[in-house]
Protein backbone atom coordinates (compact mmCIF):
# COMPACT_ATOMS: atom_id res chain seq x y z
CA UNK A 1 0.00 0.00 0.00
CA UNK A 2 1.25 3.81 -0.86
CA UNK A 3 1.88 5.74 1.88
CA UNK A 4 0.82 9.98 2.07
CA UNK A 5 0.40 11.79 -0.77
CA UNK A 6 0.75 15.81 -0.93
CA UNK A 7 0.71 17.40 -4.36
CA UNK A 8 -0.78 21.17 -5.18
CA UNK A 9 -1.83 22.58 -8.19
CA UNK A 10 0.06 25.07 -7.09
CA UNK A 11 3.01 23.25 -8.39
CA UNK A 12 1.59 20.73 -11.41
CA UNK A 13 3.82 18.14 -13.08
CA UNK A 14 2.59 19.31 -16.15
CA UNK A 15 0.50 21.97 -18.05
CA UNK A 16 -1.23 21.76 -21.12
CA UNK A 17 -2.45 25.14 -23.10
CA UNK A 18 -5.50 25.15 -25.25
CA UNK A 19 -5.95 26.34 -28.68
CA UNK A 20 -6.06 30.27 -29.17
CA UNK A 21 -5.18 30.90 -25.11
CA UNK A 22 -8.97 29.99 -24.08
CA UNK A 23 -7.44 28.23 -20.92
CA UNK A 24 -5.12 25.45 -19.64
CA UNK A 25 -4.95 22.09 -17.96
CA UNK A 26 -2.59 21.15 -14.96
CA UNK A 27 -2.24 17.93 -14.04
CA UNK A 28 -0.46 16.27 -10.44
CA UNK A 29 -0.24 12.72 -10.26
CA UNK A 30 -1.62 10.81 -6.60
CA UNK A 31 -0.30 7.74 -7.43
CA UNK A 32 -3.59 6.09 -8.16
CA UNK A 33 -3.29 8.12 -11.56
CA UNK A 34 -3.54 12.09 -12.56
CA UNK A 35 -5.70 14.63 -11.26
CA UNK A 36 -6.36 17.51 -13.28
CA UNK A 37 -7.52 21.12 -13.00
CA UNK A 38 -8.73 23.09 -16.37
CA UNK A 39 -9.35 26.76 -16.45
CA UNK A 40 -11.80 27.44 -19.50
CA UNK A 41 -11.85 30.80 -20.62
CA UNK A 42 -14.56 32.63 -21.41
CA UNK A 43 -15.36 31.67 -25.04
CA UNK A 44 -13.46 28.27 -24.96
CA UNK A 45 -15.24 25.63 -26.55
CA UNK A 46 -14.38 21.87 -26.64
CA UNK A 47 -14.42 21.74 -30.87
CA UNK A 48 -12.70 24.44 -31.41
CA UNK A 49 -9.90 24.71 -28.69
CA UNK A 50 -9.59 21.21 -28.02
CA UNK A 51 -10.76 19.08 -30.87
CA UNK A 52 -7.30 20.50 -32.91
CA UNK A 53 -5.55 18.41 -30.58
CA UNK A 54 -7.47 15.79 -29.98
CA UNK A 55 -8.19 14.73 -33.55
CA UNK A 56 -11.69 13.44 -32.97
CA UNK A 57 -15.20 14.50 -34.03
CA UNK A 58 -16.23 14.82 -30.17
CA UNK A 59 -14.38 14.62 -26.67
CA UNK A 60 -14.03 10.94 -26.21
CA UNK A 61 -12.62 11.57 -22.91
CA UNK A 62 -14.51 10.74 -19.77
CA UNK A 63 -14.81 12.56 -17.48
CA UNK A 64 -15.48 12.46 -13.45
CA UNK A 65 -15.27 16.41 -11.95
CA UNK A 66 -15.94 18.88 -9.84
CA UNK A 67 -16.65 22.21 -10.94
CA UNK A 68 -15.45 24.44 -9.15
CA UNK A 69 -16.34 28.03 -10.65
CA UNK A 70 -17.99 29.31 -13.54
CA UNK A 71 -20.32 27.24 -15.63
CA UNK A 72 -20.26 24.62 -18.68
CA UNK A 73 -22.73 23.41 -21.02
CA UNK A 74 -22.61 19.78 -22.21
CA UNK A 75 -24.29 18.39 -25.72
CA UNK A 76 -23.58 14.60 -25.83
CA UNK A 77 -23.34 13.23 -29.15
CA UNK A 78 -27.26 11.57 -29.06
CA UNK A 79 -28.63 14.66 -28.21
CA UNK A 80 -28.41 14.64 -24.48
CA UNK A 81 -27.52 18.03 -22.31
CA UNK A 82 -27.21 19.94 -18.95
CA UNK A 83 -25.22 22.83 -17.70
CA UNK A 84 -22.83 22.36 -14.58
CA UNK A 85 -21.75 24.99 -12.43
CA UNK A 86 -20.00 25.91 -8.75
CA UNK A 87 -20.57 22.77 -6.74
CA UNK A 88 -21.80 20.33 -9.17
CA UNK A 89 -19.87 16.75 -9.52
CA UNK A 90 -20.20 15.61 -13.44
CA UNK A 91 -20.13 12.10 -14.43
CA UNK A 92 -19.45 12.96 -18.48
CA UNK A 93 -19.58 9.52 -20.83
CA UNK A 94 -17.07 9.74 -23.94
CA UNK A 95 -19.03 11.20 -26.90
CA UNK A 96 -19.59 15.39 -26.29
CA UNK A 97 -19.02 18.70 -26.61
CA UNK A 98 -18.97 21.66 -24.45
CA UNK A 99 -18.41 25.41 -24.10
CA UNK A 100 -18.13 27.98 -21.45
CA UNK A 101 -21.35 29.79 -20.17
CA UNK A 102 -20.94 33.21 -19.38
CA UNK A 103 -17.98 35.68 -19.33
CA UNK A 104 -16.59 33.81 -15.97
CA UNK A 105 -13.87 31.45 -16.21
CA UNK A 106 -14.88 27.57 -15.31
CA UNK A 107 -12.81 25.77 -13.36
CA UNK A 108 -12.74 21.86 -13.36
CA UNK A 109 -10.99 19.50 -11.33
CA UNK A 110 -11.45 15.55 -13.03
CA UNK A 111 -10.41 12.80 -11.36
CA UNK A 112 -10.40 10.63 -14.29
CA UNK A 113 -10.84 12.28 -18.32
CA UNK A 114 -7.55 14.25 -17.90
CA UNK A 115 -4.64 12.07 -18.54
CA UNK A 116 -4.51 12.70 -22.11
CA UNK A 117 -6.83 15.16 -22.26
CA UNK A 118 -5.31 18.00 -24.94
CA UNK A 119 -2.11 16.14 -25.02
CA UNK A 120 0.10 17.33 -28.28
Amino acid sequence: MAGLVRKSFASPEEVRPFEDGKGRLELVDVGAGPVGRATFEPGWRWSQHVKPIAGTDSCQAPHMAYVVSGRMKVVMDDGQEDEFGPGDCMLCPPGHDAWVVGDEPCVVIDWQGFADYAKR
